[in-house]
């Protein structure tokens, strides 16, 4: 199994690593906040909740589950609203694959149908999608037949997103793209 640091911290990151349930709903918070903070949210839900048994947090009273999920420090900025779309990937976990979510990826039988799958979860866009597949292939050894077609640029070796943080250096490079591809971004909408 592989060891991700992707939280930068040990308790989080031992979760992303052996729970798969931890890593897609680290992947589902990662917007509009801190990566590493994103990616240590599950592990304040377990720690909180007691389970991230996804038919657990299905179930889950929304109303309790969101003050839990919003208690500083909360799990997202948004916490309360995230507390629902983690609920919602839940139940899309336990409906569509039994609530075993790595049946996500290791059912999937190309790089296409991993991302379609990805697509169809609440609050996995295109972009996040392409993010996490690359993520699985670069750090989990997931690589159904044309991942990389699928994924473009962040299949590519760099530091571009979340797929590439390994340790602390590569997080904070990761960060510096960002913050330089965001810059390139308004620059260029300024000129139109």
């Amino acid at each position: 199994m592989a060891k991700l640091q992707i939280a930068q911290d040990p308790t989080a990151d031992e979760l992303l690593s052996t729970d798969p349930f931890a890593l897609l709903t680290g992947m589902l918070l990662d917007q509009q906040f801190p990566m590493e903070r994103a990616f240590a949210g599950p592990a304040k839900i377990k720690d909180r909740f007691g389970s991230l048994d996804p038919e657990a947090i299905a179930a889950a009273e929304p109303t309790e589950f969101a003050d839990l999920c919003a208690t500083p420090p909360a799990i997202h900025r948004y916490g309360r609203s995230m507390a629902g779309r983690v609920q919602e990937l839940a139940r899309t976990v336990v409906a569509e694959y039994d609530g075993e979510t790595e049946r996500i990826w290791t059912e999937a039988t190309t790089g296409a149908d991993l991302f379609a799958r990805l697509r169809k979860l609440p609050g996995f866009g295109e972009q996040k999608a392409k993010i996490f597949t690359a993520l699985l292939a670069k750090q989990l050894d997931v690589k159904p037949a044309g991942w990389t077609k699928v994924v473009g640029d962040y299949g590519k070796k760099g530091f571009r997103s979340v797929a590439d943080v390994t340790d602390a250096d590569s997080l904070l490079r990761v960060r510096e793209f960002k913050k330089a591809a965001k810059a390139a971004a308004k620059a260029e909408s300024a000129q139109r």
